[in-house]
């Protein structure tokens, strides 16, 4: 697949256009990492594809090797892996807090101790998510707006 690379005036919207032969996964995979960077993500429900503002997500989840956004109205699949959407979502206030978690922190209500030195996470929704303790450092890094 060849690229071309444009540079264009600050005056002029900025655009991506993509000519293929057919709409293949490689295509779809191009389009969704595109979206995702503008604040959306490409997901599927119902078998129908959607596109999620990140704004929206709660937290994604990794469950026997599938994809899963957690958004206040509807759980979708994505077929990223949970690596890549933790660097694309890293600026976007995502921290990882276990080994297959990643949770939007502009979406949590309250972090409270629990058992282990674990913590969880209550949602704007009231959901509850689990931080394990391998994580708690990067949380509360996080939270005092350290990297």
């Amino acid at each position: 697949m060849q690229t071309k690379l444009t540079k264009i005036e600050k005056d002029k919207p900025e655009y991506i256009e993509i000519f293929c032969h057919a709409v293949t996964d490689e295509v779809r995979e191009i389009v969704a990492f595109v979206k995702s960077r503008q604040g959306q993500l490409t997901c599927t429900a119902d078998e129908r594809q959607y596109e999620v503002a990140v704004g929206d997500i709660l937290y994604v989840e990794s469950v026997d090797n599938r994809g899963f956004i957690y958004t206040k109205a509807k759980v979708y699949e994505t077929r990223q892996k949970l690596y890549e959407l933790e660097e694309l979502l890293a600026e976007k206030h995502f921290l990882r807090v276990s080994k297959s978690v990643l949770l939007n922190l502009m979406k949590v209500r309250a972090i409270r101790p629990a058992l282990n030195s674990r913590f969880t996470a209550e949602l704007i929704t009231g959901e509850q998510v689990v931080i394990t303790r391998k994580y708690v450092p990067d949380l509360k890094k996080a939270l005092k707006g350290e990297k």
